[in-house]
């Protein structure tokens, strides 16, 4: 059975529903042949993965939307970690447009950058992007993790215990690339904003003060809503992979047909 979780978005009372198992991903023809028998395109999700991490990190987040909304067709990405903001937005610009973009940490600052840009999105969550000037020192944690113990000191300071250093890229300088690309990232207030009940930016519950005031500064500056995830830190793609998938499908909208 799935059960109601306590949010708050805007402040307001709201629910999220967590479904209570994770099954095997299935074949991705669920999606195509939904779209057959509604005559619909699928509405599609496109993932991005943040620093210290590689597109796999997203599987617990695919294995629930498998099963919960096998009418979404999921892509994520393998970044490059080519350390250029250009570079990177290019690559993702193409899969991003006409789809509802879901970032974590790096990921949801590409996301934020994507919106800048004016790629044509039909909805977006980013959870904990970075902010730079709006909140300085923001990323201060992490860079003393990473000049202390290199990748795994990094992955620590950022993810928290959910993650662990086989999740890094085998590049080992690909980390370093990509905090020195998203320590200079500074928001631009989004070109559109699309389906403002289908985009916002998340914080963890357990999150830092800090990142909970980075998501009031970006609400303030950018004019995204934020919602406050219960139960969760910087890593909810690891952490609660059941209810990020909630409110992805929430963001994605009902099963058409």
């Amino acid at each position: 059975m799935s059960r109601p979780l306590p949010g708050r978005y805007f402040g307001v009372n709201t629910t999220v529903w967590q479904p209570s198992d994770i099954v095997p991903w299935p074949e991705p023809r669920a999606a195509v042949a939904h779209s057959m028998l509604t005559g619909m395109p699928a509405p599609r999700v496109v993932l991005i993965h943040g620093a210290a991490t590689t597109a796999a990190v997203w599987n617990p987040v695919c294995e629930v939307l498998s099963r919960t909304r096998p009418d979404i067709k999921v892509a994520a990405p393998q970044r490059a970690y080519s350390g250029d903001l250009d570079t990177e937005l290019a690559s993702l610009a193409e899969p991003a447009a006409g789809a509802v973009v879901v970032g974590v940490s790096g990921g949801a600052t590409l996301g934020l950058a994507l919106l800048a840009s004016g790629v044509p999105l039909a909805g977006a969550v980013l959870h904990e992007p970075a902010v730079g000037s709006l909140v300085p020192g923001l990323l201060a944690p992490v860079a003393a993790g990473y000049r202390a113990r290199g990748v795994p000191g990094f992955g620590a300071a950022l993810y928290g215990p959910a993650w662990d250093a086989s999740m890094a890229p085998a590049d080992p300088e690909a980390v370093g690339r990509d905090f020195a690309m998203f320590g200079a990232f500074e928001p631009a207030a989004p070109a559109t904003v699309p389906d403002p009940g289908r985009t916002s930016t998340t914080v963890g519950e357990l999150s830092p003060p800090a990142r909970h005031e980075a998501a009031r500064a970006l609400s303030s500056f950018a004019g995204l809503p934020f919602q406050v995830l219960e139960g969760c830190g910087h890593a909810v793609h690891l952490e609660r992979p059941q209810l990020f998938a909630a409110v992805i499908g929430r963001a994605v909208g009902p099963v058409r047909g």
